[in-house]
């Protein structure tokens, strides 16, 4: 399962990863966990709540993944009970063995608080204590969790981030393109916001930048493993067994002393 903040954020950092797991066979599952209502200068929210919902869902469908419904507006993502309420329901129904989430640092709130929330659903899927909206009962089962790249592969102090693993994802590159596409209402949006212009060509540059990085693949995703503690055994890994050592390459530490700050 891959969950972030906005819709076209998967797109941007995971997508490659998820389509790579679900060729390996895994049912795959993505959320985003704001409706994307305040990414456009054009339109009232109602109209781009709607809009960014069936984008998303095209996306979703790109990918061959499962769509769940977002739980908050834009800017509404905070570390609080009713959110993490409803986010541990849908963890507890889905059940997943690998969890994708954003990076613990990014640019802006959203992304790390969603980043923050994941993790604690995640770990109280199994507390019979914790009660969801709506009520799931606890699940049991190993779970690892994946922390993708920030925007920009920099924190918000703009020093690189290097990752622990890279992910081959030259193989479906062009589906990710496809899926990132369909978010038709963002190209603008991000042109005249953040100033990415032809978004398509900055996912890309992404990709090809931690292609680089890795010193092996020409576009790739990178991760980083959260701690196992309260998720399973310290050695669990299942993106590597569910990958390949074909897919995957380890990260070289001595990339971020060359790179700088």
């Amino acid at each position: 399962m891959a969950i972030g903040a906005h819709p076209d954020d998967i797109e941007f950092m995971m997508a490659g990863t998820l389509l790579l797991l679900k060729r390996a066979g895994y049912e795959t599952h993505c959320l985003n966990l704001a409706s994307g209502s305040c990414g456009s200068a054009v339109h009232g929210v109602r109209a781009l709540r709607a809009i960014r919902r069936r984008e998303g869902q095209a996306a979703a469908k790109i990918l061959g993944a499962v769509y769940h419904e977002s739980l908050v507006d834009d800017l509404e993502i905070y570390y609080e009970r009713a959110t993490l309420r409803r986010l541990a329901a849908v963890l507890r129904e889905v059940n997943p063995a690998i969890l994708l989430l954003p990076s613990p640092q990014d640019y802006m709130e959203d992304h790390t608080n969603t980043c923050r929330l994941g993790v604690t659903a995640a770990f109280v899927r199994g507390m019979r204590n914790f009660q969801t909206t709506p009520r799931r009962p606890p699940v049991a089962g190993e779970l690892a969790v994946y922390h993708a790249m920030p925007h920009g592969l920099r924190d918000p102090l703009r020093r690189r981030v290097i990752p622990g693993l890279f992910v081959n994802t030259s193989p479906v590159q062009r589906l990710k393109e496809a899926a990132l596409a369909a978010h038709r209402s963002q190209q603008h949006w991000l042109d005249a916001s953040q100033k990415m212009n032809a978004y398509l060509l900055a996912m890309d540059g992404f990709a090809r930048e931690l292609g680089r990085l890795s010193r092996r693949f020409r576009r790739a995703e990178g991760w980083r493993r959260h701690a196992h503690y309260g998720f399973g055994p310290e050695g669990a890994d299942p993106l590597r067994e569910a990958l390949g050592d074909d897919c995957l390459a380890n990260a070289r530490y001595e990339a971020s002393l060359e790179e700088g700050s």
